[in-house]
């Protein structure tokens, strides 16, 4: 059986929910906070939080999916977030904010349309889903202050109002796909 790893990347507003959310996940291997979709080379921080370089605050996550397929990934991301605002996930807004796959293969790309699909036919939310779904063209990484950030700053105001309880939420939901200790 085939055990490579497979990477995607993923927007839902800020990277260091998504970070702390997937770092806990069984079968992820590898989370990488970063920037994508965007036309500015090299972008930083503080460049893409003036919403002006295109790109999206993102998790580059590697997975086995001999272990946790591609389409639980994406049940996760759907559930962590919410994919129905245009460029905002709660107090954050701006493009660097939206929600946004950023597909690594034609699978992954495949995938997360039908997903999304059934996802808006089974009225899951009060409003259709607003999530891009683009091939991956360069993924950048993050500045080396934003790794880690969520377990090296969990007493941190953001932290404990807004990763937590995704981290929480996530933890209740998906239980049975929690990293063993």
């Amino acid at each position: 059986m085939n055990d490579a790893l497979e990477w995607t990347t993923l927007g839902g507003g800020c990277f260091w929910c998504l970070e702390a959310v997937f770092q806990q996940v069984e079968g992820v291997e590898r989370v990488e906070s970063g920037y994508a979709g965007g036309t500015t080379p090299d972008p930083t921080y503080r460049e893409v939080c003036s919403g002006t370089t295109g790109h999206a605050e993102v998790v580059r996550v590697g997975f086995r999916p001999r272990v946790i397929p591609f389409s639980e990934v994406l049940g996760i991301f759907f559930a962590v977030h919410d994919p129905t605002t245009r460029d905002r996930q709660g107090a954050d807004v701006g493009t660097q904010y939206r929600s946004i796959v950023l597909a690594e293969s034609a699978e992954q790309e495949a995938t997360a349309r039908r997903i999304m699909e059934e996802l808006d036919a089974s009225a899951v939310w009060d409003a259709p889903l607003v999530t891009e779904v683009v091939r991956l063209e360069r993924f950048h990484p993050a500045e080396p202050y934003h790794r880690d950030y969520y377990r090296n700053n969990p007493a941190q105001a953001y932290c404990r109002t807004v990763v937590g309880p995704k981290v929480a939420k996530f933890r209740a939901r998906f239980a049975h796909r929690l990293r063993a200790p």
